[in-house]
């Protein structure tokens, strides 16, 4: 045996933590699906039908070209939107001369490499960043992270808007959970933390606010929080109304407040990490109690906007790749 072959380290083994931890998300997966599943099955056995007759049946229904007219259109503005929120946060604490047209390549290839796994999309805005500005990867984690807490609270804030101005339909919908103290309690925890939050990393020094990957967060003034707040708010909008409006094309009442209410909770239910995003599947039929269905409905929504996301990522991807790697 050669010197080099008894000096080579052996491979790194998985921690059993990780395992442990994947196991039981697929196994919380499967409970949210057979609990969706259960629900499908008893609203099918109403009208006498089997789960799949019920769901060919809902799905038949809709107008599919005019539900493609909402879908394409908003996907194209949410890669804008998305891009311009980027490159903000980017120029502020990373790369103060980055061009917006220069971010919107690597962000669309970013959606490709998404569809394996979100966190190595994030990889390829680090990448341009270090080969480009020689910026360190700590450092364009460290804004990516910081989008990533705005994303949480634009969210919180939306919902808490739409929560206070259509509290009845919440009351309405706390059948199986009582959504109406979930919901106001964990919006005033994070009202009350993050000023918390901000005061921490802006003064003194020592602990977290060391860390370099948290970098953005010693960065970041006030004014920062609110403009990302800003910048993104349209892409949340504008899914509200295409949803709403797709909702109605598959025979769901529902109205703008209740999605206003309710499609931020279950996008930030969407960010657990539980496979196919089943705990946004469950909270669909737990909000929308008389139509189990729209949980078929939300995965195929999701589905096709992660689609067409990486078919506009395709269109730039031979661009990203001279960007990438010349």
């Amino acid at each position: 045996m050669s010197d080099n072959a008894t000096l080579r380290e052996p491979p790194a083994r998985k921690s059993p933590w990780a395992l442990a931890f994947r196991v039981a998300t697929w196994i919380l997966a499967a409970g949210c699906f057979y609990l969706v599943y259960t629900r499908m099955e008893v609203a099918a056995a109403r009208d006498s039908q089997t789960v799949w007759q019920y769901l060919v049946a809902f799905f038949a229904g809709a107008d599919w070209a005019f539900w493609l007219a909402h879908m394409i259109p908003y996907s194209v503005f949410f890669f804008l939107v998305d891009s311009h929120a980027t490159w903000r946060v980017i120029r502020w604490f990373n790369a103060p001369d980055l061009k917006l047209g220069n971010v919107l390549p690597i962000r669309a290839s970013a959606y490709i490499l998404s569809l394996v796994n979100e966190q190595v999309g994030k990889g390829a805005m680090s990448l341009y960043l270090l080969k480009t500005y020689e910026v360190p990867g700590w450092r364009a984690l460290s804004s990516m992270i910081f989008l990533g807490l705005i994303e949480i609270y634009q969210l919180l804030l939306f919902s808490a808007i739409g929560v206070a101005a259509n509290f009845d339909l919440v009351r309405d919908a706390s059948t199986v959970l009582p959504l109406d103290v979930i919901l106001p309690s964990i919006m005033i925890v994070a009202a009350l933390y993050l000023p918390v939050h901000i005061a921490y990393f802006r003064t003194g020094s020592g602990g977290l606010r060391e860390t370099n990957i948290l970098t953005a967060f010693r960065q970041a003034r006030p004014i920062h929080y609110l403009l990302v707040v800003l910048f993104k708010a349209p892409n949340l909008i504008g899914a509200v109304i295409v949803y709403t409006f797709a909702l109605e094309l598959f025979q769901v009442d529902v109205s703008l407040g209740q999605m206003l209410a309710f499609l931020p909770v279950i996008f930030l239910a969407a960010a657990l990490p539980l496979p196919f995003h089943a705990g946004a599947l469950l909270l669909w039929t737990v909000l929308f109690p008389d139509y189990p269905e729209v949980a078929a409905f939300s995965f195929v929504m999701h589905t096709f906007f992660v689609l067409f996301n990486a078919s506009i990522g395709v269109l730039f991807l031979p661009r990203a790749n001279k960007e990438l790697f010349g």
